[in-house]
């Protein structure tokens, strides 16, 4: 999958921070061979992505979480218990460790499939990155949803599948679209209409920019036919 940030190169220290989260990502085998980190990677299992990561054979260099949806505090020479009643929720806390870190390329997994409310506060985690300079994927079975502040993504050249642009915040201005089936030239998005849902992929690289504001972005993997 290559995706493409503007601001990927001057901002990204070498290697990926994989976060993985107690979401229902098992069902299937979908996330069996999904992250093999490299050298330069880092692999954080936050609360009951613990139990994930040692069911999918994933190498974790840090373990987090209250572990309330865990319901044991694991044993990992790296592990850092929080406290139950907290700001933070542990993925939060973990994307903070990770930026804390250097890194600038977030994937997160499990994140989506459980609690609706767990989902959208994920959402609001990716705005967290690109506020401070950073790229977050949320991954989850076929679908792939980021955010972009004042900034521009390009998306591979997908024969079919479906894209979905949101306003993230009151409104965002000079959002282009190209690419798609749907474009959009300069045109100004708000939160409260949905004009950017449902658009679709047709064999051509694409490209989605904001000048000033936000846009959570989000798109179906589909294998070419």
């Amino acid at each position: 999958m290559q995706i493409k940030f503007s601001n990927e190169e001057e901002n990204i220290k070498s290697g990926v921070c994989y976060i993985i989260g107690g979401g229902k990502i098992i069902s299937g085998g979908w996330l069996y061979g999904q992250v093999k980190p490299g050298p330069d990677d880092y692999v954080i299992a936050a609360d009951k992505g613990y139990a994930t990561c040692t069911e999918c054979g994933i190498p974790i260099n840090l373990v987090l979480g209250d572990f309330d949806s865990l319901g044991y505090v694991p044993v990992h020479p790296n592990l850092i218990r929080l406290a139950t009643e907290k700001d933070d929720t542990d993925m939060l806390y973990a994307i903070k460790k990770g930026l804390e870190l250097g890194y600038r390329m977030f994937q997160i997994y499990g994140g989506t499939g459980g609690r609706p409310d767990h989902t959208l506060a994920n959402y609001q985690c990716l705005s967290y990155l690109a506020s401070n300079g950073a790229c977050g994927i949320l991954c989850s079975p076929g679908v792939r949803t980021t955010v972009i502040k004042n900034d521009t993504i390009k998306l591979p050249a997908y024969d079919r599948g479906l894209v979905s642009v949101f306003c993230m915040g009151e409104k965002a201005e000079n959002v282009v679209i190209e690419g798609l089936k749907y474009s959009m030239n300069h045109a100004t998005m708000t939160n409260d209409c949905p004009i950017g849902v449902s658009n679709e992929f047709i064999g051509k690289p694409s490209t989605i920019s904001v000048e000033n504001g936000a846009l959570l972005i989000m798109w179906e993997l589909v294998v070419n036919a």
